[in-house]
């Protein structure tokens, strides 16, 4: 399936695209590949663009003055790469994000993504869904880390991420579970799972 038709596909999961939306925003955007280690924008940019992933799996995170460094969030296909804080307020983006395998995205800038939601009620709806579907992981994320121990939120990334897990190096879910490997190697163990991923 060509890429531009697989977002079509991904997109039309969420909200009705007829073919006059779809070709109205077709040709705005930008099929991007990216190599894995690859960053899609650093912290301190200012990127004016949304990642549709259409293939592979990646990360947003923090870079500590420690040098340490924090997973924010864990992609795959079907979610973004994005800054809101750059694409609303025009301000740097506090946070850095990575393709942790090959990636697939189709980008559109800011601008025209707000152009095309002026115009199409489809657009419009999917603009809103994004930024909901943001605030409310968001919420989520916050309640994990302020109500539930490490084997909990680390039960809730499997529940979440189902089979995509697995794409992941466990050294990159301990970061986003705000734990160390070797703590998370530990949960592991109690709950049996004994099989241990190094790599993408």
């Amino acid at each position: 399936m060509p890429q531009l038709e697989k977002l079509r596909h991904a997109l039309g999961q969420h909200i009705q695209l007829d073919d006059s939306a779809w070709h109205a925003a077709a040709d705005m955007f930008k099929i991007k590949p990216w190599q894995a280690g690859e960053h899609i924008f650093r912290a301190g940019e200012v990127p004016k663009r949304l990642y549709f992933i259409l293939e592979g799996f990646g990360r947003y995170y923090y870079l500590t003055p420690q040098g340490k460094e924090c997973n924010k969030s864990l992609t795959r296909p079907g979610s973004l790469f994005a800054s809101m804080h750059s694409l609303i307020a025009n301000q740097p983006s506090p946070f850095a994000t990575q393709a942790l395998t090959d990636n697939c995205t189709a980008c559109i800038s800011y601008r025209q993504l707000t152009h095309l939601a002026d115009h199409y009620s489809a657009w419009n709806l999917l603009t809103r869904m994004l930024l909901e579907g943001l605030a409310i992981k968001k919420e989520r994320r916050e309640a994990s880390f302020l109500m539930q121990d490490a084997q909990q939120r680390y039960q809730g990334f499997l529940r979440e991420y189902g089979s995509d897990a697995q794409h992941f190096p466990l050294y990159q879910v301990a970061r986003y579970l705000g734990i160390t490997d070797v703590a998370l190697s530990r949960i592991r163990a109690r709950m049996g799972l004994t099989e241990v991923k190094e790599s993408a």
